[in-house]
């Protein structure tokens, strides 16, 4: 069943790709005077106009979006709910698959869907085969959901979807979750686990871009059993940031934020995308009254 969720600007920065085209043919055509232009336009995977601090707070972005249900009966993962940009003139997009949390459903992520997907991704918000589904388990109905997109699902959703080009996210056990997919498929472009809870505490063998997002008051996993120990054991050759959340709790992920929409966008659209318009929002490293606390490896 599709819904159409939200309905965005027509804005999609043909001007400054125009001006890309320009640029690369006086390179061309003059030799030296264009030679070692690095243009932004450049990346074939660029989506939207240009992004600003309000652009990535923003409740909705420039797409509009509509969503398609997946019946619990698939294999591999217990359904859930795709959503997915209308519009198909800029070429395909980048997809993220993401996990709810032990005893949580697909719900508890919902606002995760159109947020991102009207940034300009095809978002995957899942059930679990069971809710008591452990960490390693909900790595792999990640995984699967994942190829569900690429190999199966609807012609509209699968025709959008660069099948180079995907990601995972995560809450609690599914942060945790997120974590183990990284570990298993290292051509995953990003990941983000949210609050999230492992009794494996490390992941030096992760290659794939990783923003781990904590909670200063989680009481369920707390950073220095969890989130901490998680992100100083990837290696420090990798892409790789740690957010902590400010008085806030395990289940802040749950609800709308903007700290955590703002971060994640940026995360995605920098590896993801491979758009480096965004690494302004993530270098220098962030500061402000939401932030505890922030590291990172940057520049990206």
């Amino acid at each position: 069943m599709r819904t159409r969720v939200q309905s965005g600007s027509a804005a999609r920065g043909r001007f400054s790709r125009a001006v890309g085209a320009v640029t690369a043919a006086l390179a061309l055509a003059g030799g030296v005077a264009g030679a070692g232009v690095a243009h932004a336009q450049d990346n074939p995977y660029e989506r939207g106009p240009d992004p600003s601090e309000d652009s990535i707070e923003a409740p909705r972005g420039p797409f509009s979006v509509e969503e398609d249900r997946v019946s619990s009966l698939v294999s591999g993962f217990g359904g859930g709910t795709i959503y997915y940009p209308t519009d198909t003139s800029e070429g395909t997009f980048g997809a993220v698959a993401v996990s709810p949390g032990y005893t949580a459903s697909q719900t508890s992520m919902s606002w995760y869907g159109p947020r991102l997907a009207s940034q300009g991704f095809v978002v995957f918000t899942i059930d679990t085969n069971s809710r008591y589904d452990q960490p390693g388990s909900r790595g792999d109905q990640l995984l699967a959901a994942l190829d569900y997109l690429v190999e199966r699902s609807d012609r509209d959703v699968r025709e959008r979807i660069d099948p180079d080009r995907l990601a995972v996210m995560g809450h609690s056990m599914g942060g945790g979750g997120s974590l183990e997919a990284t570990a298993d498929r290292p051509s995953l472009k990003a990941s983000i686990p949210l609050t999230p809870w492992n009794l494996d505490k490390t992941w030096g063998e992760v290659r794939v871009p990783t923003f781990i997002i904590g909670a200063e008051n989680d009481s369920v996993a707390s950073v220095r059993s969890h989130a901490e120990p998680f992100y100083e054991s990837l290696s420090g050759s990798l892409d790789k940031a740690y957010l902590e959340l400010n008085a806030a709790s395990h289940f802040a992920p749950n609800s709308p934020d903007t700290t955590i929409a703002k971060y994640s966008i940026s995360w995605l659209k920098r590896f993801v995308d491979d758009d480096t318009r965004y690494s302004q929002f993530l270098c220098p490293e962030p500061s402000g009254l939401a932030i505890e606390e922030y590291r990172s490896t940057c520049p990206y």
